[in-house]
């Protein structure tokens, strides 16, 4: 069943903590029940106009986004908004997706909605992406031979209007390739590691002002990246075939350690070190400005590099799953050509999973909305999806100044205000996004 539960209900104050807009108000839902429940916030103008028939649904696959400032601010354009967050972030991936089918029958249900959109930022993405496809074509798409994991999802899924993917990374599984540490010299051990892989070394190209590392290192740091990697996914597919043997640790499921695999931010390697990585897109593309004007260039990524550290010994940089949340959340295989380049990454076979939004996207029709953030390293992973996008109304623009979160990024002004209010100028072309096409 699905349950409301009004709490506070009363308008925010007029400018909602982030700028001015029309009066909302915000309300406390819970959306599900026994031990699958979502739990978020449904943002709304406080008057309802023609802007508030339409939900879009922030959801992302492991972090409460219950108060992520997309919320509020598509709610001051006329636009209902439900954040919130998965049922069990650690839970495999087929739950958090039924979590997600559960939040699209709560909006479509709704008095006053119409249209439902899906907005994915960073590994959100991951989630509305394989959501989307599997609602349009059935989980059969994620069944195959070549899957890493097979989609067990029986049930039909309610499919969105639209999707907007804004600033997404390359998804899950590619985000823990590219955080994997091809230093670890026993599995499982994050003491022991392999020197010639070490970022902090000056004669691998480390420097505190910004690393330049050298071609060869590159080279040899994305080969054993990709050897670990691929030596990690199988070992978890060989424990799959033990628990469905009956000869796991557990009846059910089992632990699943990867010393220097978590994902999160300050876990990746190379990209946030190396700005000449990830640079540029390949192509030219619509990029925002300050003042709202928009040119179609090559456009370049305005991130400061971020200092590497020595992390993989320490616990916190340690993934800690099971072996099927592994596999379905995280697991993807590297080719023989995997490389990190100045215009984007090679060799991720992004078509053997659907946790990466590269292939997710297709297998989806509904009209799409990719934007970049340029003050991150992430936003070079909208241009791939753009290439790889099946919807005929697709749409891609960048955000000049914009950091990871849609606000300016530190440090990257030269002059006071050289990038204005870039948040301002997504959170408008989203609400555009959707006024030409769904009101």
């Amino acid at each position: 069943m699905l349950k409301m539960n009004h709490v506070t209900g009363c308008p925010l104050r007029a400018d909602g903590g982030y700028s001015k807009g029309l009066p909302i108000k915000d309300t406390y839902v819970q959306i599900g029940d026994g031990m699958r429940r979502v739990h978020g916030v449904l943002y709304e103008p406080v008057k309802f106009m023609a802007e508030s028939r339409v939900g879009v649904i922030i959801l992302h696959s492991d972090d409460d986004y219950s108060t992520f400032a997309i919320g509020p601010e598509l709610a001051k354009r006329g636009f209902c908004a439900l954040c919130g967050q998965v049922s069990d972030a650690e839970g495999g991936f087929d739950k958090k997706i039924l979590d997600l089918g559960d939040t699209v029958n709560f909006l479509k249900k709704y008095e006053g909605i119409h249209k439902v959109i899906l907005m994915g930022h960073s590994g959100g993405a991951t989630l509305m992406s394989a959501y989307q496809s599997i609602a349009e074509n059935g989980a059969s798409v994620y069944q195959e031979a070549r899957c890493l994991c097979r989609c067990t999802i029986s049930e039909s899924l309610t499919p969105a209007d639209g999707v907007m993917l804004l600033d997404s990374n390359w998804g899950n599984g590619s985000m823990t390739l590219l955080s994997m540490d091809p230093a670890v010299v026993e599995e499982g051990n994050g003491m022991k590691l392999a020197p010639e892989f070490d970022l902090l070394s000056e004669k691998n190209g480390y420097s505190p002002e910004g690393c330049h590392y050298t071609e060869a290192f590159l080279k040899k740091y994305c080969e054993a990246q990709a050897r670990r990697n691929n030596a990690v996914v199988k070992k978890a597919l060989d424990r799959l075939t033990a628990l469905e043997k009956g000869h796991g640790l557990f009846l059910d499921d089992e632990p699943f350690i990867v010393a220097g695999g978590a994902q999160f931010a300050p876990c990746n390697k190379l990209l946030p070190q190396d700005v000449r990585l990830a640079a540029h897109t390949k192509k030219a593309y619509d990029l925002m400005h300050a003042d709202k004007t928009v040119t179609k260039e090559i456009v370049h990524c305005l991130r400061k590099s971020r200092p590497a550290r020595r992390s993989t010994s320490l616990l916190e940089s340690c993934l800690i799953t099971t072996v099927r949340s592994f596999l379905s959340n995280r697991a993807v295989m590297a080719a023989g050509n995997y490389l990190i380049q100045e215009d984007g990454i090679e060799g991720i076979q992004w078509n053997d999973t659907y946790n990466c939004t590269p292939g997710n996207v297709r297998n989806i029709s509904v009209p799409m909305l990719l934007m970049g953030m340029t003050g991150s390293y992430e936003y070079l992973a909208s241009e791939i999806i753009y290439e790889n996008a099946s919807s005929e109304d697709k749409t891609i623009c960048f955000s000049e100044g914009s950091g990871h979160n849609f606000f300016l990024q530190n440090g990257i002004e030269t002059v006071p205000g050289q990038y204005g209010d870039p948040a301002k100028n997504v959170f408008d072309k989203a609400a555009d996004w959707m006024r030409e096409r769904f009101i």
